[in-house]
């Protein structure tokens, strides 16, 4: 059986993460970059049903809107920034639409306001994906499907 062809994406794609409420945002493919963030400000952790959860406010750049969001924690990890500082991060998880693929993806959250693009998808990401990153172009994945279609 021959192989599938691998999903080709650009440097920065439109993407979804429906579990958090984000129908549309751009994100930034960042193979030099082990792991993804999302700018998230606000962030609060708080019980819910006897395990910790995480609620952030993921404000309108680079998003059709701002979203508030909600999502258990699922680990707290020392992440470099893009200075290569060390940073301790809440990290959640989320499925993750690029293209015609859903998968589930790890993604810190952050303090990008500095950075052009709200989201970073990093290396884990995409790695077993059979993703192929073209980084002169841009939004060759687009065509967002909605989850369940």
């Amino acid at each position: 059986m021959p192989a599938k062809p691998p999903l080709i994406v650009g440097w920065r794609e439109n993407v979804s993460l429906p579990d958090l409420g984000i129908a549309r945002a751009t994100a930034k493919i960042d193979t030099g970059a082990r792991t993804s963030a999302i700018h998230a400000t606000r962030i609060r952790l708080f019980e819910k049903d006897g395990s910790r959860w995480v609620r952030f406010h993921v404000p309108h750049a680079g998003l059709d809107e701002a979203v508030d969001c909600e999502a258990p924690l699922v680990d707290t990890r020392m992440i470099k920034n893009t200075s290569g500082v060390p940073q301790e991060r809440l990290v959640i998880e989320s499925r993750l639409i690029l293209g015609e693929k859903t998968w589930r993806i790890d993604i810190s959250l952050a303090n990008r306001a500095d950075m052009s693009l709200p989201i970073i998808l990093g290396r884990t990401a995409i790695s077993r994906r059979n993703v192929l990153v073209h980084p002169g172009r841009s939004h060759l994945a687009d065509g967002i499907r909605k989850v369940g279609s």
